[in-house]
């Protein structure tokens, strides 16, 4: 019983604490006039605050502060710095919106810092053979350092993205917590700190997600989308690298990612301008609802985190190149009916 509360109430905290800072943070949004920002990628009304990004840090900032069973080590210190130095440029952007030059770099820089204190990559498994490749010395620390940037920019970005559509990133981002709570608790792994902290993470983002599952009353904002993917690629890495099932678990987010990106690049438009040809929305054009689409992705992404915490790592990767394949053909079937559907409303 002790053994489960440990990790129980890192999570139970962390909800209500949620729970209870969303509404307060609303009325203060309301009571300061908070004038929200037009936004091309959102479809939500001006009136919806984007509170939800502050309620998430501050609730899993104090729910890991004060939980007797961690010890605050140098990497742990590192993930809090880093979750509060993002949430003040992501508050910045959902007050006025901030050039994404000076977003990218905060992220790079969070990423720099977090691998100085510790927070790195040490090895890397070969996912054919099974063997590991060291990335402790010489050569190997610049590597390990650019995969840390590009890893933690990846992530931040990928679930900035898909929070578009109501309760999207929030539950996509509470079922990858959960999987590394549970990874982190299997025996060949064994990190009860992990879960302590994966614990946390969930249960703020389970608050978050009662307030914005569909109709939503608040939004995540680039505050608490950056929070969750930086926390989750930050968590994949702490203490033992997770990245290989974090990276299956968000696999959804992460290739629509990269479709968007190369679809823009196609069209020789700006990888930055945001723009309304993620998954969320062609689905939503086919008639989709936000609530079918939101279920849709827990379903995916929670067979897909079972998968990940029940196989090994060739396991993992001949799912993720399943994953790839069939969210690939996804897109190109989905385009061709989208521009059949236009020309026949012509």
């Amino acid at each position: 019983m002790i053994f489960m509360n440990q990790y129980l109430t890192p999570f139970i905290i962390a909800f209500i604490l949620t729970v209870i800072f969303m509404p307060l943070l609303v009325m203060f949004a309301k009571k300061i006039n908070w004038k929200e920002r037009n936004s091309r990628r959102h479809i939500h009304s001006s009136k919806i605050f984007r509170v939800g990004g502050l309620a998430m840090i501050t609730a899993f900032v104090l729910t890991i502060l004060f939980d007797s069973n961690l010890v605050m080590s140098a990497e742990l210190a590192a993930i809090l710095i880093g979750s509060l130095t993002l949430m003040v440029v992501g508050l910045m952007d959902d007050i006025k919106e901030v050039f994404w030059k000076i977003q990218l770099s905060s992220q790079i820089a969070v990423a720099i810092f977090i691998f100085v204190m510790g927070v790195r990559i040490y090895y890397v498994t070969n996912p054919i053979s099974g063997g590991v490749w060291k990335m402790d010395s010489g050569l190997f620390v610049l590597i390990s350092i650019f995969l840390v940037i590009f890893w933690v920019v990846l992530v931040i970005n990928a679930l900035n993205w898909l929070d578009g559509t109501d309760g999207l990133s929030g539950g996509v981002a509470f079922i990858a917590a959960g999987t590394i709570f549970f990874l982190s608790l299997k025996s060949e792994v064994n990190q009860p700190p992990v879960a302590i902290v994966s614990a946390g993470l969930a249960g703020s983002f389970l608050g978050f997600l009662i307030y914005n599952f569909h109709p939503a009353r608040v939004l995540a904002g680039t505050t608490g989308s950056m929070f969750m993917g930086f926390s989750l690629a930050a968590l994949a890495i702490f203490s033992g690298t997770k990245i290989a099932t974090a990276l299956l678990v968000m696999a959804m987010p992460i290739i629509d990612f990269g479709w968007v990106i190369l679809d823009r690049l196609r069209k020789q438009k700006s990888i930055f301008r945001p723009d309304k040809n993620h998954l969320h929305y062609k689905l939503l054009r086919l008639g989709w609802s936000q609530r079918k689409i939101a279920v849709f992705y827990y379903a995916v992404t929670g067979l897909i985190a079972l998968v990940a915490l029940n196989t090994r790592t060739i396991g993992k990767s001949i799912t993720l190149g399943v994953t790839f394949f069939i969210m690939i053909s996804a897109f190109v079937l989905l385009d061709k009916k989208i521009n059949k559907l236009k020309k026949e409303n012509k």
